[in-house]
């Protein structure tokens, strides 16, 4: 099968390496001519990964027409800020019967949409399926061959198996979903409350405090996810609470890394340096707020992140506003 990747970061590497090493022919899109060289000429992707030595199944481009053109599976893991730009450039390009699936883990303002949405309005359903991956994918590990589980949900069965068929390993293991607005809001809400953890974690509030946060941050998850028509069940499983606690507890996850800079003392944009790759969570805080307000969703610790980033209020606000906050409702959705 011929697999395009779209986006040469960290998590696009390692997916194409995977799907390469599996035997298919993979073309990983880049964004420059020189990087697409490096990668072909050393078979390593030097700037995110040069410990990492690349399947001979793969070739980097520069050039989307050709990356995209013939491909049967095209994972798009480009940032955020940039794929809708990204799905409209490769919409003339892409074969009858290709299947097109998001691996950004972010949301896109006016209007309110997930990435798999922004395919959806782009590209004809009646002959492109559209599937979302998500899960506690830090790509490091991944690299490292350590063993990792993501999730791969679409309506549509075929594209399931597809997906499974072309990145199933040993040490990656694939699930499945049907629900794909549960699974990608996961993915992308909770890197707003790796910040709040990271900012946590600066504090030294301790393990107790830690689990309290987790736990909550789970609730305001699910109750928005479920405000947007997602089953909240699916925030038990591996793109919900998995995630949430792998990308919570970890200093590989760049949203940890950036909410420890700012419990620190760090300014956003310094935070944002010292972490040298994008941090989505940044992003998609601002869009789940004003979206919250909108459908006058409750979510204490996302508001008090709000402040602290944007209001300038100290960063125990975090801890303040937990413990004051009258909510004491433990599990919702369970009368």
């Amino acid at each position: 099968m011929k697999v395009s990747v779209l986006g040469g970061g960290s998590f696009g590497t390692v997916l194409a390496n995977i799907a390469a090493s599996n035997g298919n022919n993979v073309d990983l899109w880049v964004r420059d001519s020189e990087q697409a060289l490096r990668i072909n000429s050393e078979g390593a992707n030097s700037t995110y990964h040069p410990e990492l030595k690349l399947s001979e199944n793969i070739q980097a481009s520069e050039i989307l027409e050709d990356v995209v053109k013939d491909s049967s599976l095209i994972l798009i893991a480009t940032p955020s800020l940039i794929f809708e730009n990204i799905v409209k450039r490769i919409v003339p390009f892409i074969k009858e019967g290709a299947h097109i699936v998001s691996c950004t883990k972010g949301i896109k303002s006016n209007p309110f949409r997930s990435m798999s949405e922004i395919i959806s309005v782009n590209v004809n359903s009646s002959k492109n399926k559209v599937g979302v991956l998500s899960g506690p994918n830090l790509a490091k590990e991944i690299a490292e061959k350590k063993v990792t589980g993501t999730v791969i949900a679409s309506l549509d069965n075929t594209l399931i198996n597809d997906v499974k068929m072309v990145l199933a390993s040993e040490t990656f293991k694939v699930y499945s979903s049907n629900d794909v607005q549960g699974i990608e809001l996961a993915g992308s809400l909770k890197n707003v409350y790796a910040i709040i953890c990271g900012i946590a974690d600066s504090l030294d509030v301790g393990e107790n405090a830690v689990g309290l946060i987790l736990t909550r941050s789970m609730a305001e998850m699910s109750r928005f996810a479920v405000a947007r028509g997602a089953n909240p069940i699916t925030f038990l499983g591996l793109a919900g609470m998995g995630d949430l606690v792998a990308t919570c507890s970890s200093n590989l996850s760049r949203n940890f890394q950036f909410g420890f800079n700012i419990g620190k003392g760090l300014s956003i944009s310094e935070s944002k340096d010292k972490v040298g790759q994008v941090a989505e969570g940044i992003r998609t805080l601002e869009v789940i707020k004003e979206e919250s307000e909108k459908l006058k969703i409750k979510m204490p610790l996302l508001d008090s992140l709000y402040s602290i980033l944007y209001e300038e209020k100290p960063v125990g606000t975090i801890i303040d506003d937990l413990i004051n906050n009258p909510h004491e409702v433990d599990v919702e959705f369970t009368y």
